[in-house]
């Protein structure tokens, strides 16, 4: 039994290229689950695009990258004396640091004298960096390769990116996250003389979505009458097929984020999936028959137990259904690259 994403790779690296080829200076972000290929899988990619660096997420995922990227690695975490000082990558000449306040860049170069880093400033997006108000002396301190801004998603960056580009106008290079294509250009034009390099993980590994999906095994696919019991709970059921597919809790089946719910819309579709989801009638992921049936019970770890209503064809035992997932929050078993 498994639960595989399944990748074109022709088309899956058309994308890459066209991504790359729209923003360039571009840095691949390679962080968390590796948006569902793997972290070691994306390393491998990342040197067949023959970019000279890549941007992990956390200290805890550059040994990996270290160990399957041959050039820089920027880590996005900022270092911090009081978790990091002690880790043996610290001395690795091409590991690139976040820092954002002058107690952790002391630290860092007692460590490592010549510690590459780049600052981060704070940003709209509130989560951490040096104010605009200091960041023009830090960056003189540090002494570093560059400054780096964490903007919020959407669009309208130009604004805030240019407040901070003029106050620091001694540094040439800066990387930013979340900006389009446009708002790259735009930014090239007003300062021709500075570097651009945008980091990019979404739109450079999940841009195509017809490049890849995710499909689970037919474990068992049985009538079942009404009334009658299934599963841990042993809830009674409608009439119609009780079918087990691989895919569970450990896979990321259902599992999700909190809903940001912005819009009327929005808050409606949340109240009307509360509500389905307490009367036990929570819609799957999986497509079987041409219909999304709704979950018997909630998913068990690595697999889930689905209702096929009365009147359409169950599969057979060892087909393959597609699984609508977020990618950044699934584990499949296997990626089959094509």
């Amino acid at each position: 039994m498994a639960l595989n994403l399944h990748v074109d790779g022709a088309r899956w690296r058309d994308a890459q290229a066209d991504t790359l080829r729209q923003r360039p200076g571009l840095v691949p972000v390679i962080k968390g689950n590796g948006y569902g290929f793997g972290r070691d899988l994306l390393c491998a990619e990342a040197e067949r695009l023959g970019v000279p660096m890549v941007a992990v997420g956390t200290y805890a995922e550059l040994p990996g990258a270290l160990g399957t990227f041959a050039r820089d690695v920027l880590v996005l975490e900022p270092y911090r004396a009081a978790i990091h000082h002690d880790l043996p990558q610290l001395r690795d000449t091409r590991v690139v640091h976040t820092v954002t306040a002058p107690d952790d860049l002391t630290d860092l170069r007692s460590v490592q004298g010549d510690a590459r880093v780049v600052v981060e400033g704070l940003t709209s997006m509130g989560r951490f960096g040096m104010p605009l108000s200091s960041l023009p002396g830090f960056v003189t301190t540090a002494r570093g390769e560059g400054v780096t801004l964490h903007l919020p998603l959407g669009s309208g960056h130009v604004a805030e990116i240019s407040r901070f580009v003029e106050a620091v106008p001694d540094n040439r290079t800066w990387f930013l996250s979340h900006v389009t294509t446009a708002e790259l250009a735009d930014l090239q034009r007003r300062f021709p003389d500075r570097e651009f390099r945008p980091r990019v993980g979404t739109d450079l590994w999940l841009g195509d979505k017809a490049a890849y999906e995710v499909r689970a095994h037919v474990l068992e696919a049985r009538p079942i009458a009404k009334g009658e019991r299934v599963g841990y709970r042993q809830r009674p059921q409608p009439a119609g097929h009780l079918v087990v597919v691989s895919g569970g809790t450990s896979h990321g089946v259902a599992m999700e984020s909190p809903a940001a719910a912005a819009t009327v819309r929005q808050r409606a579709i949340a109240v009307a999936e509360g509500a389905l989801e307490a009367a036990h009638r929570v819609r799957s992921p999986f497509t079987v028959g041409g219909v999304m049936p709704r979950f018997a019970e909630p998913p068990h770890m690595q697999c889930s137990l689905l209702l096929l209503p009365e009147g359409v064809a169950p599969p057979a035992v060892g087909d393959t259904v597609p699984v609508r997932m977020r990618l950044t929050t699934a584990y499949p078993d296997a990626v089959v690259l094509s």
